[in-house]
């Protein structure tokens, strides 16, 4: 059995696109893959923060990290995106489909722009930038050494939320179903789906839902965490963790999977 796990949990060298990737959940991954030698693109809608984010997390954590901003809301977004992507590498090992929106308001007045820019972002983009992805990734995917892509959903798709989120809850289930969908078609040509569906991370979205204003930064995240089964909110070292598992060989058997990532929330609650 010597040398049957030497690089069980590796994805040295592999290429990542992660979209969402220049904070929260996204940049968290990034920064995983970047410290376990993967090649990392992010992308986000706002072009200044993208580049300050991939300067800073190669600087932080070496290796290459190349900003490639795109408003994934929209189709010329999603277009472009992958043109750009395609440029510059010929094949891609993974994709996290990350980027996300939401949107809160009463049932009786939640708005159609809540309802629509959800579901774009969320859904329609997760499906349309792996389908323009599809040549890269079919590039990269070989028996034995599959091609990757996990698509973020969230807790909110696997349960009733306290807020009125009334969009984002449905359009994760979506995501989470998709998710079986597109591995049902693509396992057989080596590239591999599973969804991961966070639970409370300290991220931008939650700390708007909370009432610390978006900050992320010096708010009492403890507060939070002491209403996690598991005493805590989640950390980096959590979500690229799982990722890590998941676009690795020791992941190569899970397939079509929706991974709760959240301290109890779903599974003991």
């Amino acid at each position: 059995m010597a040398g049957e796990f030497d690089g069980l949990f590796s994805v040295k060298g592999k290429i990542a696109l992660i979209t969402g990737g220049s904070r929260g959940i996204g940049e968290m991954i990034a920064a995983g893959f970047l410290a376990s030698g993967a090649k990392v693109y992010i992308s986000s809608r706002k072009a200044d923060v993208c580049d300050a984010t991939a300067e800073r997390l190669a600087k932080t954590y070496g290796g290459t990290c190349v900003s490639l901003p795109a408003d994934l809301s929209q189709m010329s977004g999603v277009e472009s995106l992958a043109a750009r992507l395609a440029e510059r590498e010929p094949k891609l090992d993974i994709l996290i489909n990350n980027a996300g929106a939401a949107w809160g308001a009463p049932l009786e007045s939640f708005p159609e722009v809540g309802w629509d820019k959800v579901m774009d972002t969320n859904v329609k983009a997760v499906f349309f930038l792996t389908q323009k992805l599809l040549p890269q990734l079919r590039a990269a995917a070989a028996a034995g050494e599959p091609a990757r892509v996990i698509n973020i959903g969230s807790i909110d798709g696997l349960k009733s939320a306290v807020f009125d989120t009334f969009s984002y809850g449905a359009s994760k289930a979506a995501v989470h179903h998709l998710t079986r969908f597109m591995a049902a078609h693509l396992t057989k040509e080596h590239i591999l789906f599973n969804a991961i569906a966070p639970g409370p991370f300290p991220t931008w979205m939650l700390s708007t839902g909370v009432g610390f204003g978006g900050q992320t930064e010096d708010v009492d995240w403890e507060t939070i965490g002491k209403r996690n089964p598991s005493g805590r909110v989640g950390t980096a070292q959590d979500i690229a963790g799982l990722a890590i598992f998941l676009c690795s060989r020791a992941g190569e058997f899970v397939v079509g999977q929706t991974i709760a990532c959240d301290g109890g929330v779903v599974g003991v609650s």
